[in-house]
């Protein structure tokens, strides 16, 4: 799915030894096609390089490269148990460094959870990290799960509103925050629903990289798109003038090209792709939240449709819309904070303490494919 996160160096790789996935999660070209970065949904998104070597940045993307391929190749063979402890491990480590992607997460969750001590935000960052690390050790398996093993671990309510919109031939989009686990939710889409599904990636370097992504993504049963110009917002537009399913990740867009929403009291940017394909082509727009519970089970809701309001100009219905999908977005991520994997800056206040790293690194992605970036 289109997305991915924080704590990204310059080259693209996480500062803090983590890999990207966390928000990048969706951000919007200016034609308002989603884009995606590398991440939950997603893969983690490559930050605009800021300076060093060209032969630097090789390496490292050589070495992301590798580590990814070593993760899809190891963790999958490894029993349950060991792969689970690896995570939190992992996880646990990179709480302690307090690297920056730890001290986003904490600073966004300030937000999400105003009146929690500090000690009460340091529990849910722990907690996030290990929820991240969830959805990266379930996307290494997830290829060899199959479809009972799915279904047993995937529970998803509100169904009904997305198998309404298919069976009226109108399309859907299905919008989703950074939560859980949204590459899982997708393959229950595929497997379990037995729909296909649409999404967007984001070109990662080095180019091996961004084809694992893909070729990952494409055995679980999704059509990825690459975003080049505006010519994924037009094959995702025909996809759903055919009744197909097009799947997005979009709590985060760093573009000019985001529409501005009011997001736990406070502005940020969100894309206007899930907006503005409903109203050209007519489709049924709906949120879903995704959480993890103390058992192995993931479990989500598929919300009520977003309409297009009868008046007032594309963009302030846009703005009207793109806002509700916010306010859906805002009472999961209350609900679950532990469990929104978003590791870098996302409201526009934390934006102007870095101008120009911001202006560098643009709009974060719209799945797990691609993502974050501090």
């Amino acid at each position: 799915m289109s997305t991915l996160k924080d704590g990204t160096s310059k080259d693209g790789t996480p500062e803090d030894g983590m890999p990207e996935g966390g928000a990048s999660k969706d951000g919007a070209s200016p034609d308002g096609t989603p884009k995606e970065g590398a991440s939950q949904g997603g893969t983690p998104k490559e930050a605009a390089s800021q300076g060093g070597t060209s032969a630097g940045s090789t390496l490292k993307e050589r070495l992301s490269d590798g580590l990814y391929g070593a993760g899809w190749a190891t963790v999958k063979k490894l029993p349950e148990p060991v792969a689970a402890g690896l995570g939190r491990r992992i996880a646990d480590l990179t709480w302690k460094r307090r690297g920056k992607s730890v001290l986003r997460l904490e600073s966004n969750l300030a937000r999400v959870v105003p009146d929690a001590t500090p000690e009460r935000l340091a529990e849910l960052s722990k907690a996030g990290m290990r929820s991240y690390m969830r959805y990266w050790m379930e996307s290494f398996r997830l290829p060899t799960w199959s479809k009972e093993r799915v279904e047993r671990e995937v529970d998803i309510k509100g169904v009904q509103h997305l198998q309404e919109g298919l069976a009226a031939g109108r399309g859907v989009v299905l919008a989703l925050p950074h939560l859980a686990n949204w590459d899982l939710a997708g393959v229950w889409v595929t497997r379990c629903l037995g729909v296909p599904f649409t999404t967007v990636a984001e070109r990662l370097k080095p180019e091996t990289l961004y084809d694992r992504f893909v070729a990952y993504r494409e055995s679980l049963g999704m059509e990825v798109l690459p975003h080049t110009g505006g010519s994924a917002f037009g094959t995702l537009a025909r996809r759903l003038r055919a009744g197909g399913l097009v799947c997005l990740v979009a709590d985060r867009d760093l573009s000019a090209s985001g529409t501005e929403v009011t997001f736990f009291g406070d502005t940020a940017r969100m894309p206007a792709g899930p907006a503005i394909l409903a109203q050209q082509t007519g489709a049924v727009l709906l949120p879903v939240t995704l959480w993890y519970d103390d058992t192995s089970v993931m479990r989500g809701r598929i919300h009520a449709p977003i309409d297009v309001p009868e008046s007032g100009t594309r963009a302030e219905k846009t703005s009207e819309m793109t806002q509700a999908l916010a306010d859906v977005f805002a009472t999961g991520i209350a609900d679950h904070p532990e469990d929104w994997h978003m590791l870098q800056r996302l409201w526009l206040a934390d934006l102007e303490e870095r101008p120009e790293a911001d202006a560098a690194a643009g709009t974060a992605g719209t799945e797990r494919g691609g993502e974050r970036g501090e």
